[in-house]
């Protein structure tokens, strides 16, 4: 049986041709095309597909947030970023938020369509230069352990949230704490794990869950 791919793509050039690709490909079909989140969200818990291409910079919403979203309504539906960007920060939001793989738009249709069909085998399909940066990203775990040891099972739950997509209200309403409560855990975790933003505490978080795996919060 072919796998069902469905595209979700704001340039109607991109998205035509990636559905040319799909379709003149033996084993793959395009179910359904998409040039914006919100029509995504809309249609493809209907459309059902095996595979969706995601590009991150989209109107509206962008594409971390729509997999954020549509994850719960089909979490069978494998998703693969296909985007220009290669920075640490999208790659591991993208991965935060549900994506399985992490492909650049560059990539030859060969590797595509091999990655579509790794992704839907079970596989983790990503360019060569994102490997490299997530790599990159894992080469001083120690220190990670350390500054991970350091937050307190509050602020550890609540980075856990983060990472797994939370917005800060809906942090609150998950422990049962004032939205000003989890504004300060944030700070604190900022401060303890020597970071910015959300997204480089993230990035620290999942590294340290992929370094030492036994140091997970639990779910």
């Amino acid at each position: 049986m072919s796998i069902a791919v469905s595209i979700v793509e704001d340039d109607p050039q991109v998205r035509s041709s990636l559905a040319k690709l799909i379709d003149s490909s033996p084993g793959y079909r395009c179910v359904s095309k998409h040039a914006s989140a919100e029509e995504a969200l809309a249609e493809l818990p209907k459309v059902k597909p095996d595979v969706a291409l995601m590009d991150i910079n989209l109107p509206g919403l962008n594409g971390v947030e729509c997999v954020r979203r549509l994850k719960p309504q089909r979490p069978k539906t494998q998703i693969i970023m296909l985007t220009v960007y290669q920075n640490t920060e999208h790659i591991f939001n993208a991965l935060a938020a549900g994506a399985t793989g992490y492909m650049l738009k560059q990539t030859p249709p060969a590797e595509l369509l091999a990655a579509i069909k790794e992704v839907h085998g079970g596989g983790s399909p990503m360019s060569s230069h994102i490997a490299r940066k997530i790599v990159q990203s894992f080469q001083k775990p120690a220190a990670v352990m350390a500054e991970a040891q350091s937050l307190s099972p509050r602020e550890a739950e609540v980075l856990n949230l983060l990472a797994k997509g939370f917005l800060y209200k809906e942090i609150a309403d998950q422990m049962k704490v004032s939205y000003a409560t989890v504004h300060t855990h944030i700070r604190h975790i900022y401060e303890k794990l020597h970071v910015r933003s959300r997204t480089e505490a993230v990035a620290k978080h999942l590294g340290q869950n992929r370094a030492f795996p036994e140091l997970s919060p639990a779910d």
